[in-house]
């Protein structure tokens, strides 16, 4: 609202000015000693007119020409020179550099030769809730060991996305389906997760798995037998697609810890003591016992198994509780589990009070490691970059750094819940 007040060394002369860049760019002075200033307007309502830095003193070696150089161009100086020497159309900013348009237009027309000059365009950034899109603020978690590097699976990078198993589909989709905007706004990762959940329904194999496995006894099934069961691959992917694997059945079978409770909570439709349920694509069963450990803890759960069902379709044409998956103890594959949530427990995180440390918000359950999953053993061969069903659980994907470790992609449905 008023002018600013003037550098007393805003009138040296063109001699002395040159001379003293030259000794700059020498190593002569220490940095921030000096600066070289455009000689513009302090008057200007514009803030970014009123002798705006173009040069300061850096010693650093630089990658390429080493020490050679001990002056660097600020960026609202070298952006618009850039851009025109490498002959750039437009160039497309986000909505801060609005009010820097008019300084990079300045530049531009004031050293170049000819009446060319680059058209900055802004637009919003695309924001999404529980994260930060900062690349200094992403360097920081990176280089304060807060994450497992730039493709840490909870990091909004691309070598991250990738690592978590999202597809290059299902983030043009998302992109597009977000739109562009000339004001701030915030997207919902759950549009993200929408988009790549519809995608998977339709493309990924589905596969079984038992993340929390407590043992179950068929005590009336013989010991030594083996029997295949044809499962479905994915019936979502096509209606006349009817491909199915060969899982094998066996005495003794890995069920969800979850799917069994001795005292079940109300509505419960799975496994308790005297109820019946099905194993998914095998046999009705109907637990008779439990052995525990000294500690009281379910270590083995005992049933008997309908051997008229074959399939889960009963003769008589009676009703059970529930379905439940399940893989054989002898031919499974064990493997390390990795969910991922949300990596911030603030939805936007561009609001936090001021003066607030954005680490401060991190989501100490943003990861969650389940060790000894066991895995039907067509996934023995599984490699990075396929994505599976796990049948009642989401939707997983081999780790690209370690071996039998899965990641979690999306979860099935939207099971979204604000962190604590």
């Amino acid at each position: 609202t008023q002018p600013g007040i003037e550098s007393p060394y805003r009138n040296r002369s063109v001699e002395e000015n040159l001379d003293l860049f030259e000794r700059m760019n020498k190593g002569e002075f220490e940095e921030g000693r000096f600066v070289l200033r455009a000689k513009i307007d302090m008057a200007s309502p514009n803030m970014h007119f009123r002798d705006p830095i173009m040069y300061r003193i850096i010693k650093h070696p630089h990658h390429r020409t080493g020490t050679k150089w001990n002056v660097y161009p600020m960026y609202d100086f070298a952006h618009g020179q850039s851009d025109y020497f490498e002959g750039v159309t437009h160039s497309i900013c986000t909505l801060e550099f609005e009010v820097h348009r008019p300084l990079y237009e300045y530049f531009v027309k004031e050293l170049a030769d000819d009446s060319y000059c680059p058209r900055q365009i802004e637009f919003n950034r695309l924001n999404l809730t529980y994260t930060v899109m900062s690349k200094r603020k992403l360097l920081q978690l990176v280089k304060e060991g807060l994450v497992a590097g730039w493709d840490d699976p909870r990091m909004p990078t691309l070598v991250g996305l990738r690592r978590r198993g999202y597809t290059p589909t299902s983030i043009f989709e998302f992109v597009r389906t977000a739109g562009v905007a000339k004001a701030d706004s915030l997207v919902d990762m759950r549009q993200l997760e929408a988009v790549l959940r519809a995608e998977l329904e339709l493309n990924a194999a589905r596969r079984v798995a038992v993340l929390e496995p407590v043992k179950l006894v068929i005590d009336n099934y013989p010991a030594d037998q083996v029997e295949y069961f044809d499962l479905p691959n994915n019936p979502n992917r096509d209606a006349n697609d009817t491909t199915t694997r060969p899982v094998a059945f066996t005495k003794e079978v890995w069920i969800d810890k979850s799917d069994f409770f001795e005292v079940p909570p109300p509505k419960f439709k799975r496994l308790t003591l005297g109820s019946e349920v099905r194993l998914m694509g095998a046999y009705l069963v109907r637990c008779t016992g439990v052995d525990k450990d000294e500690a009281g803890n379910v270590v083995t759960i005992h049933a008997e198994a309908d051997l008229e069902t074959r399939n889960g379709n009963p003769a008589d044409g009676r009703k059970v509780r529930g379905t439940i998956h399940w893989v054989s103890c002898e031919h499974c594959v064990d493997a390390e589990i990795h969910l991922y949530d949300k990596l911030f427990t603030e939805a936007n995180m561009n609001g936090i009070p001021d003066g607030a440390d954005f680490k401060d918000y991190l989501n100490p359950d943003s990861v969650q490691v389940i060790d000894h999953a066991k895995l039907e053993e067509s996934l023995a061969d599984a490699k990075p970059g396929e994505r599976f069903q796990f049948v009642r659980t989401g939707f997983f994907t081999p780790d690209s750094k370690n071996p039998g470790v899965y990641n979690r992609v999306v979860t099935l449905r939207d099971s979204f819940k604000p962190a604590k």
